[in-house]
């Protein structure tokens, strides 16, 4: 991360048209190779937006959503659920400007020593496809547990494995 300083704060309904933004520059590259319209892009990002915020809010109904603020700016979202059993990482991104800089690294370490010091597991569901995020958990110490059609759901358990 170099000089940079990452931080987390709540977000708001103000944030609302940053974090569309930070969610659509994660499904770029993938729009990209449909030779849609722009319009067509911007409808279906609307809606897989909501229906993402719909689902997570509904699932996971007393997670936290964060914007991730690097040297002052807004960088990115964190959206993570903690319950008796697991601290879940429901997701995880910056705008492209702040990618490769170790920003997401920093802040999943973070994570990983509250699971350590809770004893408890750290899960994060990674897209297949997403090859950078892949390597990324591996080198931190995720492992598979479970196998999706689309994604794996990674693990770092952070309780002694003597128990």
């Amino acid at each position: 991360m170099g000089s940079s300083r990452a931080a987390l704060r709540p977000a708001t309904a103000s944030d609302d048209s940053f974090l569309f933004e930070v969610y659509a520059s994660t499904r770029a590259e993938e729009l990209a190779a449909t030779g849609w319209a722009e319009d067509q892009k911007q409808a279906f990002l609307e809606m897989q937006y909501e229906a993402q915020r719909t689902d997570y809010t509904k699932r996971f109904p007393k997670s936290d959503l964060s914007v991730i603020v690097v040297d002052g700016a807004d960088a990115g979202r964190l959206w993570v659920d903690r319950s008796s059993d697991e601290i879940r990482v429901l997701d995880i991104a910056l705008i492209p400007e702040y990618r490769n800089r170790g920003v997401g690294t920093a802040l999943l370490q973070a994570l990983i020593r509250k699971a350590q010091a809770a004893e408890t597991a750290l899960r994060h569901a990674v897209y297949k496809t997403n090859d950078g995020a892949l390597r990324l958990y591996g080198r931190l110490g995720f492992t598979v547990v479970e196998d999706f059609e689309t994604y794996v759901l990674m693990e770092w358990v952070g309780r002694s494995q003597c128990e």
